[in-house]
């Protein structure tokens, strides 16, 4: 199974159903909810149309406020099959062709590097535009009605960085576009829509989508500090991001959302349009459909969600009805407070599927160490230089240059890995991983900056011995 994504409770409460078993999932969170530190839980099984739930832990640390199977939670990524689904529909009723260029829809495209981008390219992360690029769409923060809008225009001026078709990226400006698209052809807002054709019909009623507004009753989230978990700042939620990851959903209603989705009939789209959504969307993503992840090893399909502070997991097995969402109000560590362990083995024992375990946890937590520890031992390096600045000062001739000035190199390429290329590789900027991983942005800038300030302190006494005037020596 593959890897997965979030969870972590501190005393469950379940509303069962006699055909699937709660004890071993409810023991193994206890055991696991330590390792994880995450504040709260929520999680649904849904087996054959039949929903059980249970929750356990605070909406924010110390409030003494309990998370409930109906706590809403910003479910992130998960949005994207409903933006998915609401483009189906439109597919359906004769608006959008899955095979046209995007500037059939949208004025923005007409003369857009990007004009040629089907619908389906879009919907399947093949369209060529990138994870960076879709990481890096956050200029404009407005909650105005025309934001998302607005976005698409921004996006339509870039150069996809592949050729469309050509492979498969996992990029949010596809669905910040299809959210534009959908808003373009509906005539409403996204948020109004996919309230109005997915989430009433489904019976999701403690479900919304961003508006702009603080909602106090959502779960906060906390985000990874040095083995610990730190509250995120309470902010409105974000409306321009709906179409990308602004469904704010329970673990129940979600789950109604999957057997909706698994039961096979004709209802707020076709079973044919929902098999389609969860098979190879084309050979070069043959593990994605429309909005979902596919292992064709377990059968399963998933998609995980990631916001500052919150992880959330909804994972199906279509042919057996089957499926569980996890939401947990915690973003996973490096290495320390990681979720992955007790997501995966929840998802297992709800789902009867192999349990991954993850041998690397050691290494990351070593490597999370490391770069921790290296800006206290460039603090070290400049107070031993002050103290031995007599020797530095005599330093001369091509050894003693290189002495000085290869430590300068060394940590220009150090700081350049750490500030952008370390986080270039999860696909974001550095302070965009700041919002995520805080603690880890941290010991990533004050490694790069500590060890310049090392290296340029160490010039910086040798240059100033040798700028001093000579004093005149006195020859009575």
């Amino acid at each position: 199974m593959r890897w997965l994504v979030v969870l972590a409770l501190f005393g469950m409460t379940s509303v069962m159903h006699a055909s699937v078993p709660t004890e071993p999932i409810d023991d193994f969170v206890a055991s696991e909810i330590p390792v994880s530190g995450t504040p709260g839980v929520a999680y649904a099984v849904v087996e054959g149309g039949e929903i059980y739930s249970g929750a356990r832990g605070e909406i924010l640390t110390g409030s003494g406020r309990r998370i409930s199977r109906d706590t809403p939670f910003v479910i992130g990524s998960i949005s994207k099959s409903f933006t998915a689904v609401a483009v189906m529909q439109l597919v359906e009723a004769g608006e959008v062709d899955l095979d046209a260029g995007i500037s059939q829809y949208l004025e923005a495209f007409s003369d857009s590097p990007g004009a040629s981008v089907t619908i389906r390219q879009l919907l399947s992360h093949t369209s060529g535009y990138s994870t960076f690029q879709g990481n890096d769409t956050l200029g404009d923060r407005s909650h105005g009605a025309d934001a998302l809008q607005r976005q698409a225009e921004r996006i339509a001026a870039w150069e996809p960085a592949y050729q469309p078709g050509a492979r498969w990226d996992y990029s949010n400006a596809n669905y910040y576009v299809l959210g534009a698209l959908i808003e373009t052809v509906s005539g409403r807002d996204f948020a109004s829509y996919i309230e109005a054709e997915i989430l009433e019909p489904v019976g999701m009623a403690q479900s919304f989508v961003a508006d702009g507004e603080t909602h106090d009753g959502i779960a906060r989230g906390h985000t990874p500090w040095f083995g610990g978990k730190r509250a995120v700042p309470a902010s409105a939620t974000d409306r321009m991001s709906a179409p990308v990851g602004g469904v704010i959903s329970t673990a129940r209603d979600t789950a109604r959302y999957l057997a909706v989705l698994m039961n096979g009939e004709d209802d707020i789209i076709s079973a044919q349009s929902k098999s389609d959504m969860t098979r190879p969307a084309s050979d070069v993503a043959p593990f994605y459909g429309f909005g979902w992840y596919l292992d064709a090893d377990d059968g399963t399909v998933f998609h995980s969600g990631l916001t500052p502070g919150v992880e959330t997991l909804a994972i199906m097995v279509p042919s057996e009805q089957k499926g569980v969402v996890i939401l947990l109000n915690s973003g996973s560590g490096m290495g320390f407070g990681e979720n992955a362990d007790l997501i995966n083995g929840i998802s297992a024992r709800a789902l009867g599927l192999d349990e991954t375990g993850d041998d690397g946890r050691w290494g990351r937590k070593a490597l999370f160490a490391s770069f921790a520890l290296l800006p206290l031992l460039f603090v070290g390096g400049i107070i031993v230089a002050w103290l031995r600045r007599s020797g530095l000062r005599a330093k001369a001739g091509v050894s003693g240059a290189f002495s000085l000035w290869f430590p300068l190199l060394m940590t220009l390429a150090l700081a350049w890995t750490t500030i952008f290329l370390i986080p270039q590789l999860f696909g974001v900027s550095i302070g965009t991983l700041g919002r995520f991983s805080p603690d880890l942005a941290l010991v990533l800038v004050a490694t790069g900056i500590i060890g310049l300030v090392w290296a340029i302190f160490r010039l910086a006494i040798f240059y100033s011995a040798s700028c001093r005037p000579i004093e005149p020596t006195n020859h009575s």
